[in-house]
């Protein structure tokens, strides 16, 4: 993994939701390879990834199972997270699940299953890590949006007003916390091609007509997120908050 080093990273405690698969697992590698203390939770296994991390970085991750829909044992995996490699001073909010439905049929049920994976997780990780860094003098919670939503792309819009949502959140969030010196931002992805990406909807003519809209003529991979995500974690960033971090190649525009 070729990303620049963040010397204030090392020995910082973190905590990722969904490290351990897509782009959660570059995640996971890059704090490694700076020397940070990795916590990540997500339901599936992933033994043998901490094995991989430990014997490439002599740096072993936590991994926490952990169903991000159940608030309580949320909020135990950062209570233990906390307990034992300190204070978390990085939080990455990063998990979700982008499934594609109609809008009908699609029930009340559905809908909720869909903000408890996407959205609400993102406000109990903050609310149980906050006394911590308030506590600690301070941290970086960085939270995964989506430009799909800036796109209006069309198919899942449970999960594009999760991700809207979460743009709006991080910034409430950042001007609640900011006096303690926390900072809140959001990361924009555009399409990584993670195996699921591959797998599920990346057909030749989809990812033709994705390029097109790129600057870059070169599609994403998750090692391409890691670098702002290490950057908005870092003290590098320490005047930035309540911003949204764009990485898509140059589909959508801001300011």
């Amino acid at each position: 993994m070729n990303i620049a080093s963040f010397h204030d990273l090392k020995d910082r405690s973190v905590y990722i939701t969904g490290g351990g698969s897509g782009i959660g697992a570059d995640l996971t590698e890059g704090f490694l390879a700076q020397g940070a203390k990795v916590t990540f939770v997500q339901r599936s296994d992933a033994t043998a990834f901490c094995d991989e991390m430990e014997q490439k970085h002599a740096n072993r991750p936590t991994f926490i199972r952990c169903d991000l829909t159940d608030v309580a044992a949320l909020r135990e995996s950062i209570a233990r997270t906390e307990a034992e490699q300190g204070p978390i001073t990085v939080l990455v909010n990063n998990a979700a699940n982008d499934m594609r439905h109609p809008l009908s049929p699609f029930e009340p049920e559905d809908w909720d299953r869909m903000q408890d994976i996407n959205l609400r997780p993102h406000f109990f990780t903050t609310q149980a890590v906050a006394p911590g860094m308030k506590a600690a003098g301070g941290g970086s919670i960085i939270n995964f949006s989506s430009v799909s939503y800036m796109m209006g792309n069309g198919g899942y819009s449970a999960y594009v007003a999760a991700k809207a949502g979460i743009t709006g959140l991080t910034r409430g969030l950042a001007r609640e916390l900011g006096p303690d010196k926390i900072r809140v931002n959001a990361i924009m992805p555009g399409w990584v091609l993670t195996e699921r990406q591959m797998d599920k909807w990346a057909t030749p003519e989809a990812l033709a007509a994705h390029l097109e809209r790129q600057c870059l003529k070169e599609h994403l991979a998750a090692s391409d997120i890691v670098g702002g995500v290490l950057f908005l974690a870092s003290d590098t960033s320490r005047m930035m908050t309540a911003q949204a971090l764009v990485i898509d190649g140059g589909v959508v525009v801001t300011g």
